[in-house]
């Protein structure tokens, strides 16, 4: 797999580069798919602390407060089942990651924007339904005109996707660092092979 085609999408925030932790649900499947979640070392021993979490696996790293010393968990459990959102919000990472962060008018990956397929001159709302990943020569090339213009076509149409859509292709892109004990926790439903 690329390894560097969605770092400009992601922005992960500077404590989950060292030893971020997988946060499970109660069913101990991941909270989330897309992005992956995943709490820095800090929240995680918060959590610990505050009794919410139970700790399924930890890193051999070890902090120290004034009175006691943490092996910093690798993978959480929460105690208290969280119900799953069913509606996917309309972000950029989210369009991208519908799209399998390709351009839908060529294929290419990388250097992605996104363009509404009607353009807004035109009436074409922010949507779904109307918006698709694109690079930036494909959408300099369409402009504001329509497809049908400019002679081009899209890999597929853009469509509201389900929650369940977005778990299966999260799950396709897992991000750049997983960590060995995660493994069990992320592909435990995974239909197994005859």
């Amino acid at each position: 797999m690329d390894g560097d085609f969605r770092t400009g999408f992601v922005r992960e925030p500077a404590a989950l580069r060292h030893w971020p932790a997988l946060v499970l649900n109660a069913d101990y499947r991941p909270l989330s798919w897309y992005p992956l979640s995943l709490w820095s070392w800090q929240e995680a021993i918060k959590a610990v602390c505050l009794d919410r979490v139970q700790i399924l696996a930890e890193y051999e790293a070890t902090v120290r407060s004034q009175r006691a010393e943490f092996r910093i968990p690798s993978v959480v459990v929460l105690k208290e089942f969280v119900k799953p959102q069913k509606r996917v919000a309309f972000t950029r990472f989210n369009l991208f990651l519908r799209d399998e962060f390709r351009c839908q008018y060529c294929g290419s990956k990388g250097d992605l924007t996104f363009d509404h397929v009607l353009p807004r001159s035109r009436g074409g709302i922010t949507s779904w339904e109307n918006v698709v990943a694109a690079c930036s020569s494909c959408n300099l090339r369409k402009g504001n005109k329509t497809l049908q213009q400019v002679g081009m076509r899209l890999a597929r149409p853009p469509l509201r996707p389900t929650a369940e859509e977005m778990h299966a292709h999260g799950r396709r892109f897992p991000p750049d660092h997983l960590h060995v004990s995660w493994l069990d926790y992320l592909y435990w439903d995974a239909e197994l092979e005859a």
